[in-house]
Formats: structure tokens, sequence, C-alpha cells
């Protein structure tokens, strides 16, 4: 897929809550970001009417389905998008007479309507107006390789059948919702072999900052831009960090490409349906988002929020759009990507690990991560904990994260020396507070043999990929078998009945390392973090009738490209690649394997793109079994049944098969006949209490 075109909309999403500082009477002027939606039909909508009984869509001599693609007449989109602008200027000006407000976006391709930074108050106003469909109070949401292609069968499969690795998937554009790119990484380079024609279907742009100098675009990044406006008006963005560009700061959209999310706080809806919407404006075959909402939107139903409504604009336009499901499962009804209209995507492993081992002094084999070399083969080496290598200075009581092994000045080099030290994970490495770069600079200062992290026990249900250690090390992944670690070490002590000192620390062990790829055949299973179906309607579990997801793609250990100046992972800080699991990494492989589907059969669409991808998947793993769903955080390989619809949809998706998939169920959208209802208009209050 080396030739699909990569187009910037980027939007990544750490948890933001947005404090409730309402007061209860009508003088209260705090102001909120709300959405605000007209009934008049956007821009899309009028570019693809119908050009025959189809709604859009007609059958080909030999009975194929063709979509027909937007056309503009006289009218260019310029020129609507600054004629939809002033009517939203008009209608603000008449509602909110001389009263004060800052209008963020005007959208009019997928959606007609507005950003607007106003009071409670005035978007009761707005919301009371006759040209008025809805008022949505902006939301968060959050983000959510080089084996996978071969563990998929693509470079003998669908790749071979679409002119090989340099032209599969040439003329087709995604557009990903993210964090960014990073321009000067080899992965998005067009040097090679093949010429790289820009689709003339495309008519976006590539934005120019200090971050982001030109000719930062080529023949396969054709586009990048970023979207902020709600982050800058709240007075959260950060410069120093998000970077007001395309540019990737964060690490997690390096596999992507519009931008609307970032590092420091997140994103918000008003920016990603900006991005969302000029992607489409630009011509993008297929969106691709590997962001959720931080929580299910309030309102009339969860697929009323203001994203989905665009995304059905866009899927209506022809654009096929991919969604993670979210990293909240494995509980049922977890699903974060909501509508029927969204192709959703849950997490698989698949078949490659790194797999790492510490071998103990009484024989006891313990597996963890780490992407480290192992001690001398030939030798076995004392275990000393990080608490019992403390200098004269330093005591647990005045440090409580010591064990961290943050500081080689809190430790006695004579007695680490030579020796592995033993060192505690904790949360706050989740948090990025400490870190497995810094631990190993202390060891490496203090000349330790290497070093052994365990599982702190309150850090449960939490991946944890294997992370680059450069010197002998592991971590043991598993609070199970760090308490087998401790209780050797532990019960290996020697301490002075009198004086309570430890006089010989009897522990050995050695590290065997995990640098060399292992091949499983119990590959693809349901991941436990994968978010799992049905989908909730109205935040009402008993209305639940969507089956989500859709399909399953690999999602675990994923190596992926990574900005060099990237801080999401402290451990792969100036690293071109960095090792990731979550749906945010299945995703864009649907979306791949989508842009496969469009080179073959440009006019098929999104619906029968959809259909070609879930009714040709499969339900077996590679050793033909049923494939398996992980049912708990922890130990979650030995908490496993086999998979539901609800958690794999479909089953595990089949590039090639999909290629050929002989029967497809379409669907096409209906007639507009009349305008949006006005029965369904509501505003939705920053406080809870006043829902």
């Amino acid at each position: 897929m080396r030739n699909i075109y990569l187009v910037l909309l980027f939007c990544f999403g750490m948890f933001l809550l947005v404090p409730c500082l309402c007061q209860h009477d009508s003088n209260d002027a705090t102001t909120y970001v709300y959405i605000v939606t007209l009934k008049e039909a956007p821009s899309s909508h009028y570019y693809s009417e119908l050009r025959n009984v189809d709604n859009g869509f007609k059958n080909d001599a030999i009975g194929r389905t063709q979509f027909q693609k937007p056309r503009y007449g006289n009218i260019t989109k310029t020129d609507k998008r600054y004629a939809v602008s002033r009517v939203h200027d008009s209608l603000l000006k008449k509602v909110l007479k001389g009263e004060k407000y800052l209008k963020l976006y005007s959208y009019h391709y997928l959606i007609n309507g507005f950003s607007v930074l106003v009071t409670q108050q005035q978007a009761e106003k707005l919301s009371r107006s006759t040209e008025v469909a809805n008022v949505a109070l902006d939301f968060s949401v959050r983000t959510a390789t080089t084996h996978t292609p071969q563990f998929l069968g693509l470079p003998r499969g669908a790749w071979s059948q679409e002119g090989g690795f340099e032209a599969a998937g040439e003329g087709v554009v995604i557009g990903f919702v993210d964090t960014g790119i990073d321009p000067i990484h080899p992965s998005f380079s067009d040097k090679s072999g093949h010429p790289y024609p820009v689709p003339p279907n495309y008519s976006g742009i590539c934005e120019v900052t200090r971050d982001f100098p030109s000719g930062s675009c080529n023949r396969k990044l054709v586009g990048a831009r970023h979207f902020a406006a709600s982050a800058i008006t709240r007075g959260i963005f950060n410069s120093t960090q998000d970077y007001a560009s395309p540019f990737d700061g964060d690490g997690h959209g390096t596999i992507a490409v519009y931008k609307a999310l970032y590092k420091s706080f997140g994103g918000f809806a008003a920016d990603v349906v900006a991005a969302i919407d000029q992607a489409a404006q630009d011509g993008v075959d297929i969106i691709s988002l590997s962001i959720t909402p931080n929580r299910r939107p309030p309102g009339i139903a969860t697929f009323f929020n203001p994203i989905d409504m665009a995304l059905l604009s866009a899927v209506k336009a022809g654009i096929f759009v991919v969604q993670a499901a979210g990293n909240t499962g494995p509980s049922p009804m977890s699903m974060s990507s909501f509508s029927p209209w969204i192709f959703t995507v849950g997490a698989a492993s698949h078949d490659r690990t790194y797999s790492n081992s510490i071998f103990l002094g009484n024989n006891v084999t313990i597996p963890g991560v780490g992407l480290a070399p192992g001690t001398d083969e030939n030798k076995i080496y004392k275990l000393i904990h990080a608490h019992h290598a403390l200098n004269n200075d330093t005591t647990v009581a005045d440090d409580v994260y010591v064990g961290e092994c943050q500081d080689a000045n809190k430790f006695n080099k004579d007695l680490v020396q030579g020796n592995l030290l033993i060192c505690s994970y904790s949360i706050r490495f989740l948090l990025g507070t400490s870190s497995i770069k810094q631990a190993s600079e202390t060891v490496k200062n203090l000349s330790a043999a290497g070093v052994v992290f365990y599982l702190d026990p309150f850090v449960i249900g939490y991946q944890l990929n294997p992370v680059p250690i450069k010197m002998p090390g592991i971590i043991i992944a598993s609070a199970n078998d760090s308490k087998i670690l401790m209780q050797y070490y532990t019960s290996s002590l020697e301490i002075d009945a009198v004086s309570k000192k430890i006089v010989k620390f009897g522990a050995v062990a050695s590290i065997y390392g995990g640098l060399k790829a292992n091949y499983k055949n119990d590959a693809p299973k349901v991941m436990y973090y994968s978010a799992r179906g049905p989908d909730p309607g109205d935040n009402l579990p008993h209305e639940a009738d969507i089956l989500k997801p859709n399909v399953l793609a690999p999602g675990n250990s994923i190596w992926a490209a990574w900005s060099h100046l990237g801080m999401d992972s402290a451990e792969f800080q100036g690293e071109k690649f960095a090792m990731m699991s979550g749906t945010s990494m299945a995703a864009p492989h649907v979306a791949g394997f989508a842009a496969l589907i469009r080179q073959k059969f440009p006019n098929f669409s999104p619906a029968a793109i959809a259909s070609a991808l879930s009714t040709t998947t499969s339900l077996h793993d590679k050793k033909g079994g049923p494939i398996m769903a992980q049912r708990s955080y922890a130990s979650p390989d030995l908490n496993q049944s086999p998979a539901t619809p609800f958690d794999m949809g479909s089953g595990f998706v089949n590039a090639t098969a999909a290629l050929n998939p002989g029967l497809i169920f379409d669907t096409t959208s209906p007639p507009r006949t009349h305008e949006p209802s006005t029965t369904a208009k509501s505003v939705t209050s920053p406080c809870p209490s006043l829902n």
C-alpha cells in the first residue's frame, strides 16, 4: 500500500474534563463552545443530487454498482463556502443583537453550521431560531508495521493483485484525523522507482508554518492541515509541545495526516468536525479516525452528535469512513464508535511477539517484555532490590518513589555494580513521570549488569508493550509473576537477627533477552482492551440495537512510524519507529484495505466496500481453532473464550479475499424529501444538573 496518498487531519485526544462553572441564574456570563447545525442542507447534498431513480447509484452493463461522484456545475466550492459563512454571520448578528460572541468555524460541506463561543443563555437563543436544527455543547475526544503485511498475506495476495508493492493503492487518498505527521520520516518519502502522480480529484493544500516548512508535502503526502480553534479559545493550547501546525509532536498520529488532536489536552469536536469537513471538501476517498469521544455525547441519541452527523454526510458523498472501536473493553456495550454508517474496527493480536524472560536461581522461568539484550548466557547474577541498595543519605521514607530507579545519586554504586538491580514499575511510568529510559541511565551509571522491573500491584488493565532497553533488562508484565519474583528474592535474603540488616543477597538470575521475534499459532485473538458491542443507544444499554464492531484487524504490538519529536511515549523519544497497541492501530489497517478495494472497484459505494470487507472475514485463528477473546484485564490469556459477533463483528479481515467478494450487499441513501424535523431540537447544557 506504498502509493496510498496521505492527507493530514490531525486529531489526538487525551482525557479532558471541562469544568462545570455554571451559576444557575440568568446573569451567568461563563462562555462555552457550542456547535450549531442549521436546517438548510450542506453543500455536499447539493453537489450529489439525484441523477437517476437510485439516488446517485446506477448499474453498468455488467451489473457493477457505480457511485456518482459530486459534480459542481457553475458554482465553485470556494464561492459556496464564503456564501454559507456569510449566512452564518448574518444569523449570529440577528439572534445575538449587539451581544459578544466568537465564531470559530463555519462548516458548509458535510454539515451546514458553525461553532461559536457563547454563554448558555445565548446558546438557548440560537436554539429557538427557526433556522436552527440543533445546538450541541462541544465535547472532548481522545486517541483510541513491519510484520502485519505478511501475517495478513498481502505481499503474495492483495498487493500482487493490485500491481505489486509499489503500485497497490495508487490514486486513492486517505484522510487521517489524528495528531499530525512528521514529514521528514522515511515512511512518507515519495522517492522510489515508481512515480507518484497526485490524484487530479484532490484539491487539498499543504499548510506551511515554521514547524512545517515549504516542501514538507510531496507526491505521497499530498496535503496537511491543522485545526485548533476550539482548543486555543479555551486557553489550553501549549504551542511549545502541541505545535500550531500539521507537525506531530505526540507520536500517535504519524501514521496519519489532517490534525485536530494534540498532546497536552486531546481534542474537541468543533476542531474534529472542521478537519472532517475540510478533508471531504478536498476530495479524500477514505477518512480514518483513530479517535473516540471521552464519553458518550449527550443528546437524543448517541449518533446525533456533530462528529457522527458530519461523517454521515461524508458517507453520502461517497467517502468510506473507518473508526477505532475504542480501548474500553472487555465489558459488553463498551463501544465508543456508535453509528451504523461508520465502519468500526476492533483490535486483535497477530502472530509475532517479542518474548523476554528471566531465569531464577530456583529453576523458575518468568516471562516478561522488553526489547533488550540478555545477560551473558554462561553466567548468573546477584539480584538486589533498589530499596536495599540506597546510599547512607537516602531512605524510602524520604523518597517513596526511589524504588523506580530514576536517580543514580540515591544508590550505593559499590553494592549495585556488576549485579541485576530490581526496580518497581508503577503507574508513574504510564503517566510519563517516570521512564524506563531514565531507569536505564541510572543502571548504566551504577555499572549494574542489568535491570529487572516488577509490576506494582496497582498497575492493572494496561497493555505493556515491549519497549527498548539498551542493556540486559526485562519488565515482568504480570502482577502474579512479579509476586513470584519478589517471594524468591525475599526468601533468599540472609538477615542478621540482632541488627536486622541484610548480610547476604542470595537470589540470583540471568536474563534471556527479547530482541528476537517469535511466532505463534493462536493469533488472531480479540485483545482485552478492545471495546465490545452491541452499541447502546441513548446511553440506555437495554436499547442496544447496532452490531459493533464491524471487523477485527491487527492492533496489538504494532510497529509504526514515529515522530522524531514524539512525546506520547517517553520510551520511544528520539526513535523513528515505536511499538504501540490499541484499536487506534487497527483502524488504519482497514483504511488501507479499503484503499485497495477502491482502487480495484473505483465505483464501489462505501456500503459496497464495507460489504466486501465484512463478508470475506475469517472466523478462525492460524491453527484452525475459533478466534478467542480475552475477557479480563488481569491474566487475560487465562480468561478467554470463543469470540462472539459482539467481540469481533464479522471476524478478522482478509484483504485478499475482499478483492473478490462475490455477492455485494449495497445500500443507498433515501431521497431528501423534506427539511430535518424540528422536534428533536435542543441545546445541551455544560452542567449535568441542567440536562
